[in-house]
């Protein structure tokens, strides 16, 4: 058969074409997942600052008790009443993680996930980016009860901040490398979703209201079953799932994951029937066409935009259009305004501790600075070693190691455990300290190292190099 000439069988696009337009789409998405990332990591780093400046300086405690006034909402006989800080914590952030969980839905389908000779690597990394910090932190604190439950503080990586770092190195840091830090944190974030549902509920179990998220639950998922798209039929129900999960004793933001994996994924119509239609309606457009420069088009041009529209509507899943349209709210607004509510900390070190280093400063410090790199580095190491995983295209081993020290950069998700974990407005303080501490340490010390493994200019790769699976199964269609 001749490639360049065969075409396949049903969509009567060439190969190459088709390979060509997937390659192009696949950088593009990649190009701008990493702008909006580095973007919002600098807007993250900007309100922690904010928020702690206002918190050490004198005369500025009206800031911290700007968040503790209460606003509620009052329905008939419903109510529900909470703080500012905890409408960001518990609602706003739901939103978060409901955009976490469509992106690992996204993944797990058709990203770095969706097969397993993909995912491996990121997945052995970034269980070996838990688990040695975890024990790590339990090491320095397993004889200290009030401090122990502090576990799951240094699982965690800031995906917009390791992203931001990994940007100012420009087209040094290989396309690849990159992919597999976006796997990594995506792996990661499942654990801590995980961790945080299992070992941190935020008050007594409710097994009635649990019950009922449950139902919700179900009833959503069968929508899915019977193709249902519309939005609403999802978010309006999801909203009262959220409030009846936030009354079970599990954190309310788990709530925003589980809508998330019940979001359609799948458009309407297929491909095949796309092409067609959109190949048809710019032909109708083209004869409807006076060949003048109009800014009104014909009511002919308009109705076949319209429907136009409605095609794109139905080929575009539920899921990704959710995604697209609440991924700048996230990063723009909702991580904000967490880091303005919650990393604000006074910083005159004495509430370390009196006598000497704090057990959870140790914990943090040690966990994510030396656990996290240990850990993705001799996990992902011994995988490969073991060929049970392919080493990224175009990356040495330093580079792997230095990514794994950008791993240690722990912001948004530490904090977010680190206000669950403790009990006291002390540790918790300290937990924040020792946090920023070692996220900025480790956003430094990850910058050098990236600098010193990446001295050149990384050579481009190909969408094939990068997603190789994705290619194979493009080629396929032969």
């Amino acid at each position: 058969m001749n490639s360049k000439t065969d075409t396949p069988a049903r969509s009567g696009i060439p190969v190459e074409k088709l390979s060509g337009y997937r390659n192009r789409e696949i950088l593009h998405i990649f190009n701008t997942f990493f702008h909006n990332e580095s973007t919002g990591g600098i807007l993250l780093l900007i309100c922690a600052i904010i928020a702690v400046t206002f918190a050490t300086l004198p005369g500025c405690g009206w800031f911290d008790r700007m968040w503790e006034t209460h606003a509620g909402i009052d329905i008939g006989s419903f109510s529900i009443d909470m703080s500012l800080r905890h409408w960001v914590n518990d609602a706003l952030m739901a939103v978060f993680f409901f955009v976490v969980g469509l992106e690992i839905k996204r993944e797990m389908l058709v990203g770095q996930l969706s097969s397993i000779k993909r995912s491996i690597l990121p997945i052995v990394a970034a269980l070996g980016g838990m688990i040695v910090p975890a024990v790590i932190y339990w090491a320095f604190n397993a004889s200290h009860p009030e401090s122990a439950q502090g576990w799951g503080i240094p699982m965690a990586t800031d995906i917009a901040f390791a992203i931001g770092i990994l940007s100012l190195l420009g087209n040094r840091v290989p396309a690849s490398l990159k992919v597999f830090l976006t796997a990594l944190a995506i792996v990661d974030d499942i654990g801590a979703i995980i961790v945080l549902a299992v070992f941190y509920p935020t008050h007594a179990l409710h097994l009635d209201f649990l019950v009922y998220a449950g139902i919700i639950l179900a009833v959503l998922a069968a929508f899915n079953s019977m193709k249902l798209k519309a939005k609403f039929l999802y978010i309006i129900p999801g909203i009262v799932m959220w409030y009846f999960t936030y009354r079970s004793g599990i954190h309310a933001t788990i709530a925003g994951v589980l809508l998330a994996m019940v979001i359609p994924s799948k458009g309407s119509i297929n491909e095949i029937r796309f092409q067609s239609r959109i190949s048809l309606l710019l032909e109708k457009f083209k004869l409807t066409s006076n060949r003048q420069m109009n800014v009104l088009t014909s009511p002919e041009q308009q109705h076949i935009i319209h429907s136009m529209n409605n095609e794109i509507k139905g080929v575009d899943p539920l899921l990704h259009r959710l995604e697209s349209k609440l991924h700048p709210v996230v990063t723009f607004l909702i991580m904000p305004l967490f880091a303005l509510a919650n990393a604000g900390v006074a910083l005159d070190f004495s509430s370390i501790s009196s006598g000497g280093i704090s057990a959870i400063t140790l914990g943090i410090f040690f966990g994510l600075l030396v656990g996290k790199p240990a850990g993705i580095f001799l996990f992902s190491f011994i995988s490969i070693k073991l060929k049970l995983a392919a080493r990224p295209t175009g990356v040495n081993w330093k580079q792997l190691a230095s990514i794994g020290v950008l791993g240690g950069i722990g912001f948004t998700m530490s904090i977010f455990i680190n206000n669950l974990a403790f009990s006291s407005p002390e540790l918790v303080d300290i937990g924040k300290i020792s946090i920023l501490i070692t996220s900025a340490s480790a956003a430094l010390l990850g910058l050098a190292a990236m600098s010193l493994s990446c001295k050149d200019k990384a050579p481009e790769l190909t969408a094939e190099e990068i997603l190789p699976d994705e290619t194979n199964r493009i080629k396929s269609v032969k």
